[in-house]
């Protein structure tokens, strides 16, 4: 573990205060269970600070600017040999056997979703050996087998035509994305689009007639439907809607905290009687209380306590960063400042703009690499192994199952 990792894992450890039994007990239930992130980044590669500048002294557009960043930090490990040591060794210090991998940009454009879903698909053929790409859930059973990591490829957006002349022709791009790998799908992101409302949209108008369509598509195909970006009524109507579970699969509980990236009891309750799941994400600001690893710990005992034990996993929505990434600060002096990008809309009195969920000690204790103390916390707080082991993977891999079209 390097200083990085050491210094996460300290505050972690800080905030739980465990005991030597439980401590140990629960990193012996971490490393023998498979653990899946419900939805989650992994580690990320530092920028080639030399490249982009040179790169911006060319004349890169924006757009090119940013498509460069995200290939270096998504793919660099692969030739790196730096950059791909501390890849393995965060993925190995975490635990976790395979993650759902968002690798598709917030969007509905094909080819705009296609970019991040070939930097994945580069990196799971050329890491074969260490993290393939899983197209069913026995794949990630496995990689565990193996001792090996796995990626499950998800995007953050459903792929359209976008030329809006017949629904079958809209939809066609399901079928490719599906053959590709992708194994669940955002319904929507923060914006309105023309499945339904996204989470920020204030006038929660719910599921279109069109989002029903592509909802029965995705049933077909084996594709998970996705509603953690989704407004309340498009969650409670898609839970409704679809045949197969649903989840949300990086949310917190609005019962603990008003956010409205959150889910109320309403919508939760629908997404469970249909077989789903809640999957608690950790973002300090949606999660309330104090920020931090507690936090997280709250909100999966109130989705135990209330809807049982079979509905929660954990989607931390976080990555691990490379070490190095402290060389992008050398770019800051030459970066404009831009307006915010169109699904990066958040309401004015949204938590997650609010600078008291900004201190490094709540974003630390729950850095991707503590994945282990989550399952500490979990022993911390009297849950049986077979309850924590459904928590920290079993439960995801039970809902990815009930959709495969291959079961």
């Amino acid at each position: 573990m390097n200083a990085k990792m050491q210094k996460a894992r300290d505050c972690s450890l800080d905030v739980l205060k465990p005991s030597a039994k439980d401590l140990q007990h629960g990193l012996d239930v971490h490393r023998n269970s498979v653990v899946v992130d419900a939805y989650g980044f992994g580690p990320s590669a530092a920028e080639d600070a030399d490249r982009l500048l040179a790169a911006m002294e060319a004349g890169a557009s924006p757009s090119e600017f940013q498509d460069l960043r995200e290939d270096m930090t998504m793919t660099r490990f692969v030739n790196n040999e730096r950059e791909q040591a501390e890849f393995k060794m965060a993925w190995d210090e975490s635990g976790v056997t395979g993650t759902f991998r968002n690798a598709g940009e917030e969007s509905q454009g094909a080819l705009t979703l296609l970019k991040r879903l070939a930097h994945f698909t580069y990196v799971c053929d050329h890491l074969r050996d260490f993290t393939p790409k899983a197209v069913h859930p026995d794949d990630v059973i496995t990689a565990k087998k193996a001792n090996r990591h796995c990626y499950v490829l998800t995007c953050n957006g459903v792929p359209l035509t976008e030329q809006w002349k017949t629904v079958e022709e809209e939809m066609t791009y399901l079928t490719i994305f599906f053959q590709l790998g992708c194994r669940m799908m955002h319904l929507t992101y923060n914006r309105r689009n023309m499945l339904g409302d996204g989470c920020a949209e204030p006038a929660n108008a719910g599921l279109s007639d069109f989002g029903r369509r592509v909802i029965a598509e995705m049933n077909r195909l084996g594709i998970i439907v996705d509603v953690a970006h989704s407004g309340w009524r498009t969650s409670l109507e898609a839970a409704r809607a679809s045949t197969r579970p649903i989840v949300a699969s990086h949310t917190t509980c609005h019962a603990l905290q008003h956010c409205c990236r959150a889910k109320p009891d309403e919508v939760i309750r629908a997404i469970i009687d249909g077989g789903g799941l809640i999957g608690i994400c950790a973002i300090p600001a949606f999660l309330g209380g104090d920020g931090t690893i507690r936090a997280l710990l709250d909100h999966i005992d109130y989705v135990v306590k209330t809807f049982g034990v079979d509905h929660v996993a954990i989607g931390t929505d976080t990555s691990y960063t490379s070490s190095a990434s402290e060389f992008k600060k050398r770019l800051e002096s030459h970066l404009t400042r831009n307006r915010p990008r169109f699904e990066s809309f958040w309401p004015k009195d949204d938590p997650i703009l609010a600078p008291e969920w900004q201190h490094d000690r709540q974003r630390l204790s729950l850095d991707w690499i503590n994945w282990p103390l989550f399952t500490v916390g979990l022993v911390q707080r009297g849950y049986a192994d077979a309850d924590i082991q459904k928590i920290i993977g079993g439960n995801m891999l039970r809902v990815a199952r009930a959709v495969s079209k291959d079961t």
